[in-house]
């Protein structure tokens, strides 16, 4: 059976922990960050857990991690 490839895009976005769930980044934190509040700037910078009902899609996009 040959091996499964890794999808590059999914590996630089997602960070597996200990117990198996997975870390993302928020999102609309890359730019018109001028009319945005600092509290929400601050908000969108925290690094949060994936919810659970993608865990499987982002499992099957890496399958060695």
């Amino acid at each position: 059976m040959p091996k499964l490839k890794t999808r590059k895009a999914a590996a630089k976005r997602y960070k597996i922990t200990g117990n198996n769930t997975f870390l993302r980044r928020h999102a609309y934190k890359g730019h018109l960050l001028m009319k945005k509040s600092n509290r929400q700037k601050r908000k969108l910078s925290q690094i949060i857990n994936v919810n659970g009902s993608d865990t499987n899609a982002i499992k099957l996009m890496l399958p060695y991690y």
